[in-house]
């Protein structure tokens, strides 16, 4: 919805009215991306770990309890961020051959 404001100019001889648009005060934040690992017949439960390890810095646990949530429960959230960590999360992922996928949380 539009307001109106009257606008007035030194050159102008008489005012003018302008249609401004309403600020929305509610505008969302960017709401947080995961990344999720999938389940997949191809990759040992040992390299999983690993590649967890190394991208993410996780420790032994961390990535082991997060390899067995893909394992057993078929996926695993393993990243969260912006839109753009989220995708090079993803495309690093990929690049180790597991399958990931990003959506909005």
């Amino acid at each position: 919805m539009l307001s109106t404001a009257i606008i007035d100019s030194p050159r102008l001889t008489s005012p003018i009215i302008v249609d401004e648009p309403k600020i929305d005060v509610g505008l969302d934040v960017d709401t947080p991306w995961v990344v999720i690992v999938w389940n997949d017949p191809i990759n040992l439960m040992s390299y999983v770990t690993y590649v967890l390890q190394k991208l993410f810095g996780f420790s032994n646990e961390k990535a082991t309890s997060l390899m067995l949530d893909v394992h057993e429960k078929g996926k695993a959230v393993v990243s969260t961020g912006t839109r753009e960590k989220a995708e090079l999360d993803v495309f690093r992922l990929h690049e180790h051959g597991l399958w990931a996928t990003m959506q909005q949380d």
